[in-house]
């Protein structure tokens, strides 16, 4: 199947945000019990750290030290679904190679999305807003590893960044969908990890989220380690959401199969809800992208 077309049956939205949860604490003995002893509850572990594993080797990264328009070597542009509309619903317009829109600066990878119009482009399909979807596919996809990302996200009401992976084969939700973090700039501190497959993909996917206090204003380290029996996600070390291999085949786990990486801003849609118009331009800057894998 075509890049494109194959890009486009993507669904990251609906109420599937499960926020954590706070257990209440409550006695079971009541003033008329006979023994007024109970058994205590053993504590929950922590989770353990999310790091590089030990023995994993640095097989890919893009440090963004350069200048100028991204690496081409290692960045494609997603520009499939202009003229028709991106799904969703949502509301930008994703440009090819345009400093104005994607450019390094600082050592860091600035993404920026703007009100604006591209009525002079062939494929405008007529957004009002621009941004930019870089992905590796075509130029790098993996099979398991550890991948971390340093970002710093876009605030305001519409904005939906994500930093994020799809199948490099099998369509959508076949191939499966790995949302390392996706955020919208109404609710700016939730920060949720989600996994698609065939048997939970849309509102049906199974994900968490977590509070960060400043991911507009200050760079948090977005994490994955993906193996064969579980993909764990987490925040600065800190994990929030595991999702297990259940056994019980692709429906459930197709994460058995390489995934590229996919870099965005989108504006509005089923998520990313009303924009307040008054916020643009506003910035998704990454200051690297690293994956480890184990040696072979």
């Amino acid at each position: 199947m075509a890049m494109n077309s194959k890009l486009s049956q993507r669904g990251r939205w609906g109420p599937l945000l499960a926020a954590l949860s706070l257990g209440a604490c409550g006695g079971a003995g009541g003033a008329g019990s006979a023994a007024g002893t109970q058994t205590p509850t053993p504590p929950t572990p922590a989770p353990e750290a999310l790091t590089v594993p030990a023995g994993y080797k640095l097989v890919w990264s893009d440090e963004f030290d350069s200048a100028g328009l991204p690496d081409a070597s290692k960045w494609a542009y997603d520009t499939g679904m202009n003229k028709q509309g991106w799904h969703n619903n949502e509301k930008q317009y994703y440009s090819g190679p345009r400093a104005e829109n994607a450019v390094l600066r600082d050592g860091k990878l600035v993404i920026t999305a703007r009100k604006e119009q591209m009525s002079s482009a062939a494929d405008w399909g007529g957004q009002a807003y621009t941004s930019t979807r870089l992905i590796t596919a075509g130029k790098a996809d993996w099979t398991y590893g550890y991948f971390e990302i340093r970002a710093k996200l876009p605030c305001g009401k519409g904005t939906w960044p994500a930093i994020w992976m799809l199948g490099s084969s099998g369509g959508w939700p076949a191939g499966g969908e790995l949302d390392i973090m996706e955020q919208v700039g109404s609710n700016p501190t939730r920060v949720f990890s989600t996994t698609h497959t065939t048997s939970g993909s849309g509102a049906n996917g199974s994900g968490a989220a977590t509070v960060v206090a400043d991911p507009c204003t200050a760079f948090h380290t977005y994490q994955m380690e993906w193996t064969a029996q579980q993909i764990r996600f987490g925040i600065d070390g800190k994990q929030h959401f595991v999702y297990k291999n259940a056994g019980t085949g692709k429906a459930q786990w197709p994460f058995d199969a390489p995934q590229f990486m996919i870099l965005n801003i989108a504006i509005g849609g089923d998520l990313g809800g009303a924009i307040d118009d008054a916020i643009f331009p506003v910035t998704m800057e990454v200051d690297y992208v690293r994956v480890y894998q184990a040696p072979k």
